[in-house]
């Protein structure tokens, strides 16, 4: 039997994860410069509100919207203001699957879409497994971070269907600027193509330029399509509350939305508990980001201390978001310098090379992670690089 051509011809983890796996079947501890799961960071939930606002009565009736409850839809609506109604709103269970709602609905096989990089890899995948192709265009360093309009114009084809940013963006936590912005709609309208809008960070903001687009929703007119995607785990700290959702404005938005709700109609994926507990979870959500909020504002000012004793070393500007690149000598490649530092000290840190950073150089850290295990990683760390 064969498997799709979609899937990766081989299964088999990277070194990094590979000996990752060694060290803790073997029992040996490890220091987790990486995490991005909150609940397992230390913060301190209203277990008894989230209790009870799963347990609602409401939650035994089945009455499936493709779109989504209402209720749950007016919920989000309110979160991000800016004008957004529930009617511009389509649930889902997770932004991954969000994004492949909307390759669903954008691309036919052998399309592409095309992602700013440095970016995640889970683009590549979730393109992939809607038969399309995830085509990186490479963001340039100046001071900070910026979008290269040009190389976004000249790779866009005759398949080219849509770009795919993330504000801020994960991991370099560059804020997309006002500047940008209208010149991005420009290149999407004149084009023909979608814009796809990720801001499930835009609420963790560190070293925010003045000129920064705080939310693609500031623009209530885009001249092309626009489909924001934002979701409970980033905005409440509760990833495993499977609740996303997609904001659709700009021309057609009433067309683009009906399509997406007939494919939503195809699978009903979101459950009937975490739409009836949608309002009171988002309620919820200011203290729980200020928790994290203010995690990643220490470890921040811990990386900074850690810094001043060590010249040879550096990071880039942290806008917003989670994570911080740390710049090193490039005595090695990215991933062998990981590698290196987990078989050595027992400390997991990321390689640049696995969000496509240009070059060697460059290793990123979680600011998410428990401070003092923050603080004990950088002293592993420091003195091998």
């Amino acid at each position: 039997m064969h498997l799709s051509s979609r899937l990766p011809q081989g299964l088999e983890p990277n070194a990094l994860s590979a000996a990752l796996a060694r060290r803790r079947a073997a029992g040996q501890s490890v220091l987790d410069l990486t995490v991005s799961n909150p609940t397992r960071c230390g913060f301190t939930y209203p277990e008894a509100a989230i209790r009870a606002a799963l347990a609602q009565p409401a939650v035994l009736a089945y009455d499936p919207d493709p779109c989504g409850t209402r209720s749950a839809r007016e919920a989000v609506a309110s979160h991000h203001g800016q004008g957004l109604r529930a009617e511009d709103l389509l649930l889902t269970a997770s932004t991954s699957e969000g994004y492949g709602l909307l390759f669903k609905l954008l691309g036919n096989p052998g399309d592409e879409v095309l992602v700013p990089s440095p970016a995640y890899p889970l683009f590549h995948w979730l393109a992939r497994l809607e038969g399309l192709v995830a085509r990186p265009v490479q963001s340039y360093f100046h001071e900070r971070w910026h979008l290269d309009l040009d190389a976004l114009e000249a790779a866009a084809g005759t398949r080219t269907r849509a770009v795919v940013v993330v504000n801020p963006n994960n991991p370099t936590g560059h804020f997309l600027s006002r500047v940008e912005w209208d010149g991005l709609t420009a290149l999407c309208a004149r084009r023909g193509l979608a814009l796809l809008v990720d801001e499930v960070f835009a609420d963790y903001t560190l070293e925010p330029p003045e000129d920064r687009l705080a939310t693609a929703l500031a623009d209530p007119a885009p001249p092309c399509p626009v489909f924001l995607l934002s979701g409970l785990s980033k905005v409440a700290a509760l990833p495993q509350l499977k609740l996303g959702w997609i904001a659709v404005r700009g021309p057609g938005a009433a067309k683009h939305l009906e399509a997406l709700a007939f494919l939503a109609d195809q699978y009903l994926s979101v459950s009937a508990p975490v739409q009836a507990a949608a309002g009171t979870l988002l309620a919820l959500a200011p203290e729980l980001r200020a928790q994290v909020q203010a995690r990643l504002r220490a470890n921040l000012a811990s990386l900074d201390a850690a810094l001043a004793d060590h010249p040879h070393l550096g990071r880039l500007p942290v806008e917003g978001g989670w994570s911080v690149l740390l710049r090193r000598p490039a005595v090695d490649a990215d991933e062998a310098c990981a590698l290196r530092l987990l078989e050595s000290t027992g400390t997991l840190v990321h390689p640049g090379s696995f969000f496509d950073l240009p070059g060697d150089g460059h290793l990123v850290l979680s600011l998410l992670t428990a401070e003092a295990e923050f603080r004990a990683g950088l002293r592993q760390i420091f003195p091998l690089l």
